[in-house]
């Protein structure tokens, strides 16, 4: 008798189980970001396209071989600034180098926390290596902030999904 009642009442729990969230694809959603415009100075925003109180800017940028790999040839030798962000922590954006198209030549994340040197000028630099040098027209920056990782439903569907930051910038990406 007692099996005949637990075979009876098992699909009305199992809809209860599915109904308060305990299915396995209950409420696990991923969205990503739409990329901002890129720009010589940006301000940051987070996943959810709001300012975060931080500026970023390319101060200069040049064509010279790398110090430490000159045989390489010209690499992109860029110099950036954070305004509003501290030492310790911060938003990190994409550096792409463009052609005059402003289609990404070479790109890379560059972090607040890179650009504090001594005495707390909060300027950095760093180097982009592209296959085509002579057609660098610019650095931009993309005000996405790449800093936020949050893992995807993919990866963990209990406490996974949520926004994330757009798919960092690439070779060939139009800006």
């Amino acid at each position: 008798m007692f099996p005949a009642r637990l075979r009876a009442g098992a699909p009305l729990v199992l809809a209860v189980l599915a109904l308060s969230g305990c299915s396995s694809h209950w409420g696990c959603t991923d969205t990503t970001a739409e990329r901002g415009k890129a720009g010589v100075r940006v301000q940051i925003e987070d996943v959810y396209e709001r300012p975060v109180g931080v500026t970023a800017e390319v101060v200069d940028w040049r064509l010279e071989p790398h110090p430490q790999v000159p045989s390489e040839g010209d690499q992109v030798h860029f110099r950036f600034r954070f305004y509003g962000a501290d030492e310790s922590s911060g938003p990190g954006v994409d550096a792409c180098a463009v052609d005059k198209k402003r289609m990404a030549l070479g790109c890379r994340t560059v972090y607040s926390s890179e650009a504090f040197g001594p005495g707390g000028d909060p300027t950095g630099d760093e180097w982009l290596a592209v296959e085509h040098p002579e057609r660098v027209a610019g650095v931009l920056l993309i005000p996405n902030d790449q800093s936020y990782d949050r893992r995807t439903c993919e990866q963990d569907i209990k406490d996974g999904g949520g926004p994330h930051p757009p798919k960092p910038a690439g070779r060939g990406d139009l800006l």
